[in-house]
């Protein structure tokens, strides 16, 4: 979940503006990566399974253009997106009404408008205002392309996947080349930052606990299972694990068909899920409501990644 005044915006109204920021460069072969499904992923504060079903609702409402572009460090083109000139004349009547909006700096009410300039990437500057409409020195969240910063609530399941494969990695005091050629796999799907990838391996290292490889898989069948399907783009990346920890057919359609099951819940997190649910009715959880599920998960033992993954589950049914 988005916190703070980005939350108040829609996914789609949070793309439409970060696409309004960067533009595709005509007649030339190169796109910059904010302009990819990671970049776009990163950019909005959301999971990147939630990515191609926003686009694809953005698309049907003539609001994008898709070209295939080499984007600088990927080994193939791959596929960006820019505005349409309906779809720049709607990301241009949301920033009107988001530059109309008062918010408190320093003690002083101002309007939004004063804080943005052209210069700036506009979801970056709103990242400093929570929701209280207060503006902060430092962003209430840093999207995971950024290297330091609290990464929505949303995000971390990508983070808790890769802090994951990481202390696989360091199980034996070493990450090989192949682990590290997985791993890269995997980063670069996400967007992430390579100092904060640096900081999840560290992490890792020290706490090592090291998930069998069929857990980790689980892991990623369950959330690219999010939204009911396993998108093109993920299906590669399932492939390339599926070789890297020697996963063949039949283990694979019995980890896939166990992802596809209910999972059975406890009524600790059962409970927690109610009160997750109930937070995200407005839309947005506070810093109130974060402290308190904070509370709640350390008393009732639901893991990090357990939260993640039911905020991901309640994110896609409010969205869908």
């Amino acid at each position: 979940m988005v916190s703070g005044f980005l939350g108040t915006l829609t996914t789609e109204e949070r793309t439409l503006l970060h696409l309004l920021n960067h533009q595709l460069p005509e007649n030339n072969w190169e796109a910059p990566m904010e302009l990819t499904q990671a970049g776009i992923s990163a950019a909005v504060h959301v999971q990147r399974k939630h990515v191609p079903r926003t686009l694809k609702r953005l698309e049907e409402q003539s609001f994008l253009n898709t070209a295939s572009r080499h984007v600088p460090g990927a080994r193939q083109r791959r596929r960006v997106y820019s505005l349409t000139p309906e779809g720049r004349e709607r990301a241009l009547s949301i920033l009107q009404r988001v530059q109309s909006t008062p918010v408190q700096k320093e003690g002083t009410m101002v309007l939004l408008d004063s804080l943005l300039s052209s210069s700036e990437n506009t979801l970056e500057t709103l990242a400093h205002i929570d929701e209280h409409m207060i503006v902060h020195s430092d962003p209430v969240m840093s999207p995971v392309s950024h290297p330091e910063g609290s990464a929505s609530l949303d995000a971390q399941a990508g983070e808790a996947l890769v802090r994951r494969m990481f202390a696989r990695a360091w199980q034996d005091g070493r990450i090989t080349k192949d682990e590290q050629l997985l791993l890269n796999e995997v980063v670069d799907f996400l967007g992430m930052h390579p100092d904060r990838v640096r900081r999840l391996s560290n992490e890792a290292r020290r706490e090592i606990n090291a998930p069998p490889p069929e857990e980790i898989y689980l892991d990623m069948l369950r959330q690219a299972l999010v939204d009911g399907v396993i998108h093109e783009e993920e299906e590669a990346l399932l492939r390339t694990v599926q070789v890297a920890f020697d996963i063949d057919a039949e283990t694979h359609e019995r980890i896939l068909n166990q992802a596809l099951q209910q999972p059975y819940i406890t009524p600790e997190l059962e409970a927690y899920s109610s009160v997750l649910k109930t937070a995200l009715i407005d839309g947005i959880i506070t810093s109130d409501e974060s402290a308190m599920l904070e509370t709640l998960r350390r008393t009732t033992g639901v893991s990090d990644q357990e939260h993640a993954m039911l905020l991901a589950e309640l994110q896609d049914a409010i969205e869908g």
